[in-house]
């Protein structure tokens, strides 16, 4: 076991077999997470600065914690906490976002292009609404091969305006095809408010119309998301596609570097309260099922956990440089001659 593992091992304090507590964990461990995002931009660690953080959008682990091995997913560019629920590695996560040698895509990706076919994970997508035809793509090979798996479409509320939605959720609907169509609604497309963007912000009735199952829930009550999501999750598996809004509120701004002068104070202030890690902390000690000191013990472990990750990170390789054209051109090409290099040896064959 690598020091790195071992670390990981003494941050994860063990968790009775109860489903609201381990998803308080998922949570906890997904905020705490973003914040060392944060921190990795403020050192001057991340590769580039277009960072967009989940942090406020954490009960989506209701419906991660809905989906079983081997169903496949697609995420959008605010796609972090999508993939540490679906099980994604943290350090090879921060690895990535840091531009890394040993992150998921050996530092190729960024922060919003992350992939692991292994976890299936199809993909974050910069692009909004880029990753939803996927699904209908994994949805097509799920029922054709007859696996009884699912894909699910992660997204914002800003791909609500983009038309492949539509078509996708058309061909999802007619075909009839195990997919879920999930949109993150935190009220924000980029600065731009979901009401002034939308004439009706009804996105559930939407759906429905393309005859899909949809629903909503309360983004700041994780339990509430669980419960829809296991309806959806189980009519998606025999064939009637779904859509759920998750409604939240965006903490922060678009991008790391964006303060939301588009937003009073006041706003932001309310909008916090809707906090899912608070709401859930709260349930499970006024239910019994967790004691102050379990609590923290969890979101002490998950903060050990980050700290290592994020250390993981900085410390890590960047790739070579000659590794730049691999992954991009099929093995057998010859890769192309930098142009570093053949500037170079045109100036050295002119000066002859």
């Amino acid at each position: 076991m690598t020091q790195h593992a071992r670390d990981q091992e003494r941050a994860s304090p063990p968790l009775r077999n109860d489903g609201p507590l381990a998803r308080y964990r998922m949570m906890r461990r997904i905020r705490s997470f973003e914040e060392r995002v944060g921190e990795l931009f403020l050192r001057g660690e991340s590769a580039g600065s277009m960072l967009h953080l989940s942090i406020g959008e954490e009960a989506v682990v209701g419906l991660t914690d809905a989906m079983e091995e081997g169903d496949t997913f697609t995420t959008h560019h605010r796609g972090h906490g999508v993939f540490i629920g679906r099980g994604g590695d943290p350090a090879r996560m921060m690895a990535e976002i840091a531009g890394k040698a040993g992150g998921y895509c050996r530092g190729k990706g960024g922060s919003m292009h992350i992939a692991d076919r292994a976890l299936g994970h199809l993909g974050a997508n910069a692009i909004v609404g880029g990753g939803i035809p996927h699904v209908v793509g994994a949805g097509i090979t799920a029922r054709n091969i007859g696996a009884g798996r699912i894909s699910v479409a992660f997204f914002g509320d800003g791909a609500m305006s983009q038309g492949i939605l539509y078509e996708s959720m058309n061909m999802a609907a007619l075909w009839r095809l195990p997919v879920i169509f999930c949109c993150i609604n935190n009220q924000y497309g980029m600065g731009t408010r979901v009401d002034r963007s939308a004439g009706r912000v009804d996105f559930a009735a939407r759906a429905e119309a393309f005859g899909l199952h949809a629903a909503k829930a309360d983004g700041a009550d994780v339990e509430a998301v669980h419960a829809r999501s296991l309806q959806l999750v189980q009519a998606a598996r025999a064939g009637e596609p779904g859509f759920l809004e998750i409604d939240a509120y965006r903490f922060f701004g678009h991008a790391r570097m964006d303060k939301s002068p588009y937003r009073t104070a006041e706003e932001e202030a309310e909008g916090r309260k809707r906090d899912p890690l608070a709401v859930a902390r709260a349930r499970l000690a006024e239910t019994g099922v967790a004691s102050d000191d379990d609590l923290k013990a969890i979101d002490v472990g998950a903060a050990a956990e980050m700290d290592a990750a994020l250390a993981h990170a900085i410390a890590d390789s960047a790739p070579p440089l000659a590794s730049m054209f691999e992954d991009v051109f099929d093995a057998s090409t010859c890769a192309p001659e930098p142009q570093s290099v053949r500037l170079a040896r045109v100036l050295s064959e002119a000066r002859r």
